[in-house]
């Protein structure tokens, strides 16, 4: 579970979620987003945050007064408060760490406590795959990707960190009665795959060519050699519902791109299939993004 669900009198949930980020890139925008959008696949509307940041002894100031800068404006774009943290330099970190502690509020029905996913319960996938990953290496390789590509796809594939929360899709399928949701963080979309069979002891039948994916995604990550079904997704929900065309649907009309890339299946076995092509999904070891140090 990624996020604890505490339940108090007269009827209201408090619900809890954390994230954390130590890329070089924006450390703030991205684990404040991790930790809200945990909270909102929950049923959760997130209300606050509070930020533990551990700087290397190597920082001035002036990086985490942007640093702050940038949360104070991504805690704005959500309608959300920084309540309090930790700030400390320390000799244990070589680069920033940002960890982010997230809490809001729900009533009880609209709160995301599945028991099961029964055979035939459609998988619906938000946006695109591998929106994070595209966002982060066209950052941090951005010198090698525009020795190959033109400008404009590597500022729009930095600009994909736009596309990060899923609070307005969670809340839409909230409302819509869903069955579980998870957003596709770490390990990407055949990470999120798989831990939700596990989590419910259920088959999975995926069609892989039905997965949304940007051809920015697609062109950076062959050129960088990553594998984008395994790529850190933030931006991307994904959604186990009865009738997975109709949520689709719904959120299309909301202006929300979505489609149905497969559903649960009797037994355990976890299957992609791509054309005639029929593979196993496993755990994901380690994501895609680590191969860029």
């Amino acid at each position: 579970m990624d996020c604890a669900i505490l339940s108090f009198p007269p009827g209201e949930n408090l619900l809890v979620s954390s994230g954390s980020f130590c890329r070089t890139a924006d450390p703030a925008l991205y684990a404040i987003h991790t930790a809200v959008n945990n909270l909102a696949a929950s049923g959760g509307c997130p209300a606050a945050v509070w930020l533990s940041v551990l700087l290397p002894l190597t920082a001035e100031e002036t990086e985490l007064r942007a640093l702050m800068i940038q949360a104070e404006q991504v805690c704005a774009g959500l309608h959300i408060q920084i309540a309090g943290g930790h700030t400390g330099v320390t000799p244990a970190v070589n680069r920033t760490v940002v960890s982010v502690t997230a809490a809001g509020s729900a009533l009880p029905e609209q709160t995301i406590c599945p028991s099961g996913l029964p055979p035939g319960t459609e998988l619906v996938i938000t946006r695109w795959i591998g929106l994070e990953g595209t966002a982060i290496a066209a950052k941090e390789r951005e010198k090698e990707l525009l020795a190959r590509f033109p400008s404009y796809l590597v500022e729009e594939a930095k600009a994909f960190d736009g596309y990060l929360s899923v609070v307005p899709e969670a809340v839409a399928a909230a409302h819509f009665g869903v069955r579980a949701m998870t957003d596709v963080s770490e390990g990407g979309i055949f990470g999120a795959l798989w831990k939700l069979g596990e989590r419910f002891g259920t088959g999975l039948e995926i069609d892989l060519k039905k997965i949304p994916i940007r051809q920015e995604t697609v062109e950076i990550c062959n050129q960088l050699d990553l594998n984008p079904y395994e790529l850190i997704s933030g931006g991307s929900l994904l959604i186990a519902a009865e009738d997975g065309h109709a949520l689709a649907d719904a959120l299309k009309a909301e202006g929300i791109p979505a489609a149905v890339a497969g559903r649960t299946v009797p037994g355990n076995d976890r299957v992609i299939l791509n054309g005639e092509e029929k593979r196993f999904l496993g755990p994901v070891r380690m994501d895609e993004i680590h191969k860029l140090g």
